[in-house]
């Protein structure tokens, strides 16, 4: 399946110049939201992970379907103080600001394999976070999942330390 025709660009959203890839027109169809997860899921299948690790909010729509499909846990990331139980948490730099991100501080235990999966590789300050609060927990980060790869972002240079990283659609 073509995945890119699946996927609308906006032209000058959130501001002019720049074009909006929304994966929600992929995710609401759901032959091929299913063949998505599919394919991803084969992608991976030989990594031994224990559990998908997701960062809010589009993390949680991609990465809980692809456990399910590999018959593994989730863990979702949240912003700091969203999450009820204790947690370890880490800050990113945005365009604008600052932000945090937490897990709960039992979600990984040491030595587990981990995969950090969301929809989108842009600047990759948010999966680098994810992957730090992972490491942070002991876990063993065995790669990164995207549907969509923004390569003139160059996110992959924040990921230079994973062996492999997974897309099935680049711009």
């Amino acid at each position: 399946m073509d995945f890119k025709e699946k996927i609308r660009v906006i032209q000058d959203f959130p501001q002019p110049g720049v074009r909006f890839k929304d994966v929600t027109t992929l995710l609401k169809d759901g032959r091929a939201f299913h063949a998505a997860i599919d394919t991803m899921a084969e992608q991976v299948k030989d990594k031994e992970i224990d559990l998908i690790v997701g960062p809010e909010a589009r993390g949680f729509v991609v990465g809980t379907p692809l456990a399910y499909a590999l018959g593994i846990g989730f863990i979702p990331v949240r912003k700091a103080g969203k999450l009820p139980a204790e947690t370890v948490e880490a800050g990113y730099t945005l365009e604008y600001g600052k932000d945090r991100l937490a897990i709960h501080k039992d979600a990984i235990h040491p030595g587990q394999r981990v995969m950090v999966v969301d929809d989108l590789l842009a600047t990759g300050g948010t999966i680098r976070t994810t992957l730090d609060l992972v490491r942070q927990l002991q876990g063993e980060v065995v790669g990164a999942a995207f549907v969509i790869e923004l390569t003139y972002l160059n996110g992959r240079d924040q990921l230079k330390d994973l062996d492999d990283i997974f897309t099935l659609v680049q711009y």
